[in-house]
């Protein structure tokens, strides 16, 4: 596998999960069903794309560098 997408994998499992641990810690926490861990997952995912949106590389959602994002170095294919 090429480390670009490697890299990106890594990126996008580790705020998927941090994400559901969040959804879920804040169900928990605020005593509410915890069907809502889902929709409060989902709010966060957001949150961070927007963030990442205005803060990291022009055009993307992305938190990797502008060198190991693999929309920085299209491919072509």
């Amino acid at each position: 596998m090429q480390k670009q997408l490697l890299l990106d994998l890594t990126e996008r499992a580790g705020w998927t999960g941090a994400q559901a641990a969040l959804g879920l810690a804040v169900t928990e926490l605020a005593d509410i069903p915890m069907w809502w861990a889902a929709p409060v997952a989902l709010a966060l995912a957001s949150a961070k794309s927007w963030v990442a949106g205005r803060l990291g590389r022009a055009g993307t959602a992305s938190t990797l560098p502008a060198a190991a994002d693999p929309a920085s170095h299209p491919t072509g294919i």
